[in-house]
């Protein structure tokens, strides 16, 4: 972390804050710039984000990934879009076709790939994957999977039943191991 107390415990007396004072430093090569300490070290943040999406909201996503774009950017990391499908219930499967899930996992991978291309994050930092079970545990199974530093979801303005229900978003921010960024939409 990159803080200073003001005064020792011990002493009473400051701290030099000089040697924790950030410094900005060009990466070799790339031309962006990374926050270091004076003792050298690089502060490394988010060098993967996952963000999670609906895609039958894909405007309530817009947020999310404008911000995760942007802190790729800054960060030198990758994207990785989340797709959640939902397990198709026992009682609809004799009702369905019999590759019903593949085809809505087909689908999904062709709306992520078009969401990724509308983003603005270059091909190469950006990628999808659609998953299939319960919402907030594959997102959670996929960060621990991606070994994710930060996860990027927008989440409705709360209503009164959230407030005692819970949402995916709550359960998320709960139980995640990385840090988790919710944007309001």
């Amino acid at each position: 972390m990159l803080y200073w107390p003001l005064r020792d415990r011990g002493t009473g007396s400051r701290r030099d804050q000089n040697d924790f004072k950030k410094k900005k430093a060009r990466v070799p090569g790339t031309g962006t710039k990374r926050l270091q300490t004076n003792r050298g070290q690089e502060a490394q943040m988010y060098k993967s984000i996952l963000v999670p999406i609906d895609l039958a909201d894909t405007d309530l996503a817009k947020p999310a990934i404008a911000t995760a774009a942007t802190l790729s950017q800054t960060w030198n990391g990758t994207v990785r879009l989340l797709n959640v499908l939902p397990m198709t219930p026992v009682m609809l499967a004799e009702y369905v076709p019999a590759d019903f899930d593949s085809q809505q996992r087909e689908t999904s991978e062709e709306a992520l790939a078009i969401v990724a291309r509308e983003s603005g994050i270059a091909p190469s930092r950006i990628s999808g994957v659609v998953r299939q079970g319960g919402i907030y545990h594959e997102i959670l199974e996929e960060a621990a999977t991606m070994k994710a530093d930060l996860i990027v979801m927008t989440s409705h303005r709360p209503a009164m039943r959230t407030y005692f229900l819970g949402s995916n978003a709550g359960h998320v921010v709960r139980y995640a191991k990385c840090s988790v960024l919710v944007v309001r939409h």
